[in-house]
């Protein structure tokens, strides 16, 4: 068989790096309903590490450039409706171009899908908008929104033969450069320091806060984000916005200093396996919702774990 199969469902199409799925693999896969196709460079192991698929096709495509890359699968994925990717660096290069060569709409930034269309982010920032469309599409799902329980049984596997290859030109890749940690893209990283309103007190302005924080996050391998109460303040840039209006992150370690915990903000935070909340306030949500809560002040704990990481951290 040289397709997905006979199914006109969703199916989700992630790209694999040296036998590494990106980053919102299961999530995706889960929001098509346990349909998957890898391509990219060792697929069959990476489709062992989906906890989310029932079925996986695999195909062994190597490292090819993007717009390569969809010229080989979009005969693959004619039959599907709704084709699926992650919002990772390698989804978003990749669904624009799988978009055109299928000859349909993309629906770019998905909260979630459904068989007409997906819900999206206003342009705004602030409104939730029912995209709708006539016809079949192409999506990128938003990690860190909603669960991927883990199934009980491993995933049936198919693998695909490779495609042949495109005869037209299209753009090389010279190198993949990829950021150290603490310096990805926050919707990349593992691990974030975050700063709250509540950080800019004390003895700290909002600028020192903002210095320490990117000490300790250095030190940790962590990248750092914000509020919108930081960000508007000025105390650091709006590319560090966590939160519905800002950035949507999934991190595996999330570090809140003086944060409460505002329903925009959490909406935007994904499930981080380790959540540590660091406010004087036992009750708000942010405590509620941590691993680990530390009811102090916020600026002088960090102030402290900026003295033990970081000997050379920047004072007020």
């Amino acid at each position: 068989m040289n397709d997905t199969g006979h199914g006109t469902g969703p199916i989700a199409v992630l790209v694999v790096r040296d036998g590494l799925l990106p980053l919102g693999a299961d999530e995706t896969v889960a929001e098509a309903g346990g349909l998957a196709l890898l391509a990219g460079e060792d697929t069959k192991a990476a489709a062992g590490l989906l906890t989310t698929a029932t079925r996986v096709w695999t195909v062994e495509t190597g490292s090819r450039p993007p717009g390569l890359l969809a010229a080989a699968l979009a005969p693959l994925l004619t039959g599907r409706e709704v084709v699926l990717l992650p919002t990772s660096p390698d989804g978003r290069d990749l669904a624009p171009r799988l978009a055109a060569a299928l000859d349909r709409p993309l629906l770019a930034g998905a909260l979630a899908v459904h068989r007409t269309g997906a819900e999206l982010i206003g342009a705004d920032g602030l409104t939730l908008v029912d995209a709708t469309v006539t016809g079949p599409f192409v999506a990128t799902l938003e990690p860190g929104l909603r669960g991927a329980p883990t199934l009980p049984e491993p995933p049936a596997i198919l693998e695909l033969p490779p495609p042949d290859e495109p005869v037209r030109p299209d753009a090389g890749q010279s190198a993949l450069l990829t950021a150290p940690p603490g310096q990805e893209q926050l919707d990349q990283a593992a691990r974030i320091v975050a700063a709250g309103a509540g950080l800019g007190t004390g003895d700290l302005t909002g600028a020192a806060a903002i210095a320490l924080l990117e000490a300790v996050g250095a030190a940790l391998g962590a990248a750092v984000g914000a509020t919108r109460v930081v960000t508007d303040a000025g105390w650091t840039g709006e590319e560090r916005q966590i939160g519905t209006t800002g950035v949507v992150v999934a991190p595996e370690l999330y570090l809140a200093f003086g944060i409460s915990g505002a329903a925009q903000h959490v909406g935007g935070l994904g499930r981080p396996s380790h959540l540590v909340s660091v406010n004087t306030d036992p009750y708000c949500p942010m405590t509620a919702l941590a691993d680990l809560a530390i009811v102090a002040d916020a600026p002088t704990v960090l102030a402290e774990l900026a003295r033990r990481l970081t000997p050379e951290a920047p004072r007020d």
